[in-house]
C-alpha cells in the first residue's frame, strides 16, 4: 500500500534525526552563553541568535523550508503591500459588512500564510509606563517591517497611558497581564475580545508559563510569540507558542533600554529578498490638545516656555512616579533636590510632583514661591519636557522622554552600570550621566550635578 513507506518518515524527527540535538551543535549557539549577552552594551549577532533548534512538538512532520520551492507571481517576494479597500456606498439601504483589511469576501490572500504577512498584530506588554515607553521602537519596527499592519496593545491601566504618545497604535485595551489571579469574568472577556479580532500575530513581553501561554493560544493567532521564564516555571509553555525567548533573569526590566533585544532581533530578521530591518529609535508624538493643557499648567506655576528646567524624581509612594522595575532605587528626597536646584542660575526649576500631598512638603523645604506642577500621565510629562530648556531627573520616564524629544538632560543613577544600561550612547543623546560612587542614589555627588548644569546653557546657545 501507499501508506507503508510513510511510517519511517513520520518517526524520523524522533529516532533518526539525532545530529540536530548533539552537544556540538549547541556550542555554536550564542544565546546559551550568558557572556555574549550582557544586559546593556551591544546587541547580539542576529544570525547566531536565531540558530535555534526547531520544536518537534509543534509539527513532527515539518522538515523545514523547501530550498527548491519556486514562488510564482501569486506569492511575490519582499514585504507585504498595503491593501486597497473598495469605496463604500453610504446610499445603500442594506449597509455594508466591513471585512478586515487583507481579506476579500471570497478568499483570504494565500500570501498571508505562505509569505507570513501580518495584517493585524496584538502586543501584550507587561509593566508600567517605563516598560511601555521602551516598547515604542518595537511598535515602529512592526509598522516598518509589515506595511499596513494594524497594531493593538493590551497593557495595565498605567501602561495604557503611554500610548497617547504613539500614533502607530490603533487600540489600547486595559488588562493587567501581571495579575496572577485575574477575575474569571475579565479573563474570559479579554480572551473573547482578542479571539474576535482575528490577529495574525500576538507578541507578549510577560514571562510566560503554561498559564499565560494558554491565554495566548486561545487568541487563535497564527504566530504566538512570547518571553518565557528562565527556570522550571516555563515547563509546557513552548507547546502553545510559536516562538519563545528566554531572558537572563526573571525581571526583564534588568536589561535596561535594550530589554526587548531578543524580540527585536527576531522581528527584524532578514527573509527571502527582505534585508534585516533597522531598529528605529524611541520617538513620541504629542498632540496639539495635550500641548495646550500642559501650557496652561506650567504658566499657572509661574514659568514661561523655554525658560525652565524640569525636575523629576521626587521621593513619593505614588505610582505616578514612573519608575522602572529594573531600578527601584531611583527617587531622591526633596532636600537633595533643593541642593541641586540651587545651582540653577539662568533657568527656573519646575518641580513635578506625582501627588498633591507632596506639594506641601516641597513648599516647606524650598519656599512658597516655588514653581510646582502636578503631573501624573506620561503624555503631559512629555509635553512639559518638550517646552522646557532641559531635564534633571533620576531614572524615571522623564529621562527617556527627554531623549525622545532631543532635549538636554542630566540623568542621576545609583551606579555607573545602571546609567549605561538605561541610557546607552548618552553623549549622542546630549545626556550627561551622574552616578553615585557608593551604589546608593541618595549618596550622589551634588557638586558633580551642579558642574553638569552648563549643558543647558550650551544647548540654548546652539538654538
Amino acid at each position: 500500500m501507499a501508506t507503508t513507506p510513510l511510517l519511517p518518515k513520520s518517526l524520523s524527527p524522533f529516532l533518526t534525526n539525532t545530529p540536530s540535538f548533539s552537544s556540538t551543535h549547541f556550542t555554536k549557539l550564542s544565546f546559551l552563553n550568558l557572556q555574549d549577552h550582557p544586559h546593556c552594551s551591544k546587541r547580539p549577532n542576529l544570525h547566531t541568535t536565531h540558530a535555534k533548534k526547531r520544536n518537534p512538538w509543534l509539527d513532527p512532520f515539518d522538515d523545514g523550508e523547501d530550498p527548491d520551492m519556486e514562488y510564482g507571481s501569486l506569492f511575490v517576494d519582499g514585504k507585504q503591500d498595503e491593501d486597497e479597500r473598495l469605496p463604500e456606498n453610504p446610499d445603500n439601504p442594506y449597509g455594508f459588512l466591513k471585512f478586515p483589511m487583507g481579506y476579500s469576501v471570497e478568499v483570504a490572500s494565500l500570501a498571508l500564510k505562505v509569505r507570513g504577512d501580518v495584517r493585524r498584530c496584538c502586543c501584550v506588554v507587561s509593566g508600567g509606563v517605563y516598560e511601555n515607553l521602551l516598547f515604542f521602537p518595537v511598535v515602529q519596527l512592526l509598522k516598518d517591517r509589515y506595511p499596513g499592519v494594524l497594531v493593538d496593545i493590551v497593557a495595565s491601566a498605567r501602561g495604557k497611558q503611554a500610548y497617547e504618545l504613539n500614533k502607530n497604535v490603533r487600540w489600547a485595551d486595559v488588562y493587567d497581564p501581571d495579575d496572577h489571579f485575574p477575575e474569571p469574568a475579565d479573563y474570559t472577556d479579554m480572551v473573547g475580545i482578542l479571539k474576535g479580532r482575528y490577529y495574525d500575530m500576538v507578541l507578549s513581553t510577560k514571562l510566560a508559563g503554561i498559564g499565560h501561554a494558554t491565554f495566548l493560544y486561545m487568541t487563535t493567532a497564527r504566530d504566538r510569540v512570547s518571553y518565557i521564564y528562565p527556570n522550571v516555571n516555563a515547563a509546557g509553555a513552548g507547546l502553545f507558542l510559536s516562538e519563545t525567548f528566554t531572558p537572563n533573569s526573571t525581571n526583564l526590566s534588568d536589561g535596561g533600554y535594550n530589554m526587548y533585544y531578543q524580540m527585536v532581533d527576531w522581528l527584524a530578521r532578514p527573509s527571502k529578498t527582505v534585508p534585516q530591518q533597522p531598529v528605529p529609535p524611541l520617538k513620541v508624538s504629542i498632540s496639539k490638545k495635550l500641548r495646550q493643557v500642559v501650557e496652561s499648567k506650567y504658566k499657572n506655576a509661574g514659568v514661561t516656555r523655554g525658560k525652565y528646567i524640569v525636575i523629576h524624581g521626587l521621593e513619593s509612594d505614588s505610582k505616578a512616579s514612573m519608575q522602572s522595575k529594573g531600578d527601584t532605587d531611583s527617587l531622591l528626597p526633596i532636600q537633595v533636590w533643593d541642593a541641586i536646584a540651587s545651582g540653577l542660575r539662568e533657568f527656573r526649576p519646575l518641580f513635578v510632583i506625582p501627588h498633591e500631598k507632596e506639594r506641601e512638603n516641597v513648599e516647606e523645604v524650598i519656599g512658597d514661591d516655588t514653581s510646582i506642577v502636578f503631573i501624573t500621565t506620561p503624555g503631559q510629562l512629555a509635553a512639559l519636557i518638550n517646552d522646557s530648556a532641559g531635564v534633571i531627573a533620576t531614572n524615571t520616564a522623564a529621562i527617556q522622554l527627554a531623549n525622545a524629544r532631543d532635549k538636554p538632560c542630566i540623568a542621576l543613577f545609583g551606579s555607573q552600570e545602571k546609567g549605561k544600561l538605561f541610557v546607552p550612547n548618552a553623549e549622542q543623546k546630549n545626556c550627561v550621566i551622574v552616578s553615585s560612587k557608593t551604589g546608593r542614589l541618595k549618596d550622589i555627588d551634588i557638586e558633580a550635578v551642579k558642574n553638569a548644569i552648563p549643558l543647558f546653557n550650551m544647548s540654548l546657545a546652539l538654538v
